[in-house]
């Protein structure tokens, strides 16, 4: 039987090298992982012949403009890769029958709830990067049908630049640092989301719809950064402070804690808490620092 495969755009991002990491755990399938400057998903042509000549049967779109202050002064960037890039893939996915999973964000969110948000939950972005995001969650799911995505919150890794390394290496460097505290939600560990969405290619049943995914736990970014001191044994004196202390060209939502309910119930997945997915991550800092 032949494998099946797969490919990984946006490879050299956080969950692209995460997924990467993870292919050897799953070695039933062919891997296709492209950078963007490998594939560029906003270049329609070259989308179109890839899938047209390497007919992959599943297609995770990691590729995105990540960028949320910049986003509101490059509006027309961060449109092309979150959105119109996310319909040329769903278009060439449908064409060749090939099952989309496109990762989204907590972002399409307004961040008013006070409980954990479903994924019928109103949409309602408050910054130009959850307006992109949005606009390509609903490309995505426009152009085919088999499409399943993940929205997920706070995404760190090992790999590249994220709120836990910059975390890092602020309290080696500084005597005190500020973070906000008042800004609700759960962080994912970019191993653990590869993992799910494994888990997902490898169900024999493929459901699509919109998921919601983070690590377990209710946290702030302060009581995060709280959590990494310790792990690493910083000196440094992290002060709380309320989001209007902390001003930023992009507004940030207040509350967004996912509600995993769904995920959990249609593919099995089990999800760890933060806390164990954190020390994992940093054991794995550690471990390329040496």
């Amino acid at each position: 039987m032949q494998s099946k495969k797969i490919l990984i755009t946006g490879a050299n991002g956080q969950l692209g090298k995460e997924l990467q990491r993870l292919s050897s755990n799953y070695p039933g399938f062919d891997y296709f992982f492209r950078s963007r400057q490998e594939l560029p998903i906003e270049d329609k042509k070259q989308v179109d012949e890839f899938f047209h000549d390497v007919k992959p049967d599943y297609c995770i779109n990691c590729g995105a403009y990540t960028a949320v202050d910049k986003a509101e002064s490059e509006r027309d960037m961060a449109f092309l890769i979150n959105g119109d890039a996310v319909g040329f893939l769903s278009n060439a996915s449908k064409a060749t029958a090939c099952k989309l999973i496109h990762v989204s964000t907590d972002y399409v969110f307004d961040g008013t709830s006070s409980t954990p948000l479903k994924e019928t939950d109103a949409t309602r972005p408050i910054n130009i990067y959850g307006e992109s995001k949005l606009k390509g969650e609903l490309l995505a799911t426009q152009h085919n049908n088999e499409t399943l995505i993940i929205r997920t919150a706070w995404v760190y890794s090992s790999f590249g630049n994220n709120f836990v390394k910059t975390m890092i290496r602020l309290m080696r460097e500084r005597d005190s640092i500020n973070v906000v505290n008042d800004q609700i939600g759960s962080p994912t560990y970019a191993a653990g989301l590869a993992d799910a969405i494994m888990k997902i290619v490898s169900n024999e049943h493929f459901i699509p719809g919109i998921y919601n995914y983070s690590d377990e736990g209710k946290i702030s970014w302060f009581d995060f950064a709280i959590a990494i001191k310790e792990l690493i044994g910083a000196k440094c004196t992290v002060n709380p402070i309320p989001t209007s202390q902390y001003p930023t060209p992009a507004k940030r939502p207040h509350y967004s804690l996912l509600d995993k309910t769904k995920i959990r119930t249609t593919y099995g997945i089990a999800i760890p808490a933060w806390e164990s997915n954190l020390v994992e991550c940093i054991n794995q800092i550690r471990k390329n620092e040496v």
